[in-house]
C-alpha cells in the first residue's frame, strides 16, 4: 500500500481556523494525534508514517497558539485552559465529520484528548494518553507537592510572573530547547530537529496561550466564560469510559512514572499502562514504533 504525503489543510471551528496535517485515504479509519507544549506536529512524523502504512488515516492539528492555527476574531480570549483545548478538538472532529476515532496525544495533547474521551466518549473508539489521567484538578492546585516535584515545575511558576512572560517572548527558542533537554534527558535530538518545530512558536498567540494555560491551571487567571460549563464538568474529575492505553516514559523529568501509579481508578473500561524504558516526556518522537503500536492495538480490526 502506498503512503501519501501529509497535506496541510484548514478547518474552522467556533473560534479558530485550525491548521492540520492529513495523510492517508479519506475513507480510512481516522487517528487524531495531538501535540503538547513546547512541541508541534513534527513529534508525530514517524508515528504517522507507521500508521499510514498500516492503512490508517492520520489527522495532526496545530493547537491554538501554534503554527498556522489562528483565532478568527481579535477579541477572543487567548485561553490555554484545558476546556478550551478539549472543545477545540471536539469542534474539529465535528467540522471534519469524524464520528469515531482513536485519539492519541502527550502533554497538552493528552489533556485535550482526555477531555473529549471523558465528556464525549461516543466519538472515541480508544485513547492513547501519556503521563496518566490528564484532566486537571484545579481546585486542588494550591496544595503543595513534595519539593522534588515542585522543582520540576519551575517553568510553570516562572510563567506566573511578568518576568516569565517577557522571558518566553524574548527567549522562546532557548527556553523551549532547554525544556526538551531537561524533560527527555536521553533524547539526542539535533538542532535541525528542534528548528523544524520551533517555527511553530512564532505564532502571534503562542506566548499569550502558553502563559494563560499555566496561570489558569494554578488558579492564577480567570478562564474564558465560553468554557465555564465545560470546566465545571471537568472539576468533577470525570472517569474516562473508553478503552485506554496510558504511556509513561520512565525518564520523564516533568511527571515521573510514580505520578501515574494507581490512575486506573480514573478509567472505567479497558485500561492498560505501559512504561517506556529510556524515554522521557515526548514518547511519540523518542519511541515512535512503540507509540504507534499502542494506537494500532486500539484500532478496530
Amino acid at each position: 500500500m502506498g503512503i501519501t504525503m501529509a497535506q496541510l489543510e484548514h478547518v474552522q471551528t467556533s473560534v479558530l481556523d485550525i491548521a492540520y496535517e492529513h495523510a492517508g485515504s479519506p475513507d480510512a479509519y481516522p487517528v487524531v494525534l495531538v501535540h503538547g507544549f513546547p512541541y508541534d506536529p513534527r513529534a508525530f512524523d514517524d508515528v504517522a508514517l507507521i500508521l499510514n502504512a498500516a492503512g490508517l488515516r492520520t489527522i495532526v492539528p496545530y493547537l491554538r497558539g501554534y503554527g498556522a492555527t489562528r483565532f478568527l476574531a481579535p477579541n477572543t480570549m487567548r485561553s490555554g485552559e484545558q476546556a478550551a483545548l478539549g472543545r477545540d478538538l471536539l469542534e474539529m472532529l465535528e467540522a471534519l465529520n469524524v464520528t469515531d476515532a482513536i485519539l492519541a496525544g502527550f502533554d497538552w495533547g493528552a489533556r485535550a484528548a482526555s477531555v473529549v474521551a471523558a465528556l464525549w466518549p461516543e466519538r472515541v473508539r480508544g485513547l492513547v494518553t501519556c503521563g496518566g489521567y490528564q484532566i486537571q484538578d484545579i481546585a486542588a492546585s494550591l496544595k503543595p507537592s513534595d519539593p522534588e516535584s515542585e522543582r520540576r515545575w519551575w517553568y510553570q511558576y516562572y510563567f506566573h510572573t511578568e518576568r516569565g512572560r517577557a522571558g518566553l517572548t524574548l527567549n522562546r527558542n532557548e527556553l523551549c530547547r532547554l525544556l526538551w533537554k531537561l524533560w527527555s534527558p536521553t533524547w539526542s535530538f539535533n538542532e535541525a530537529t528542534f528548528k523544524r518545530t520551533a517555527t511553530s512558536f512564532e505564532n502571534p498567540d503562542f506566548v499569550d496561550v502558553v502563559i494563560h494555560s499555566y496561570r489558569h491551571r494554578h488558579g492564577n487567571a480567570e478562564g474564558d466564560p465560553r468554557y465555564a460549563a465545560t470546566e465545571a464538568q471537568l472539576a468533577a474529575q470525570p472517569k474516562i469510559n473508553v478503552s485506554t492505553i496510558v504511556i509513561h516514559g520512565v525518564l520523564d523529568d516533568v511527571t515521573p512514572p510514580r505520578i501515574s501509579e494507581g490512575h486506573e481508578r480514573y478509567f472505567s473500561r479497558g485500561y492498560e499502562r505501559r512504561l517506556f524504558e529510556n524515554v522521557g516526556h515526548n514518547p511519540p518522537q523518542e519511541s515512535p514504533k512503540a507509540f504507534a503500536q499502542a494506537v494500532l492495538d486500539l484500532c478496530p480490526r
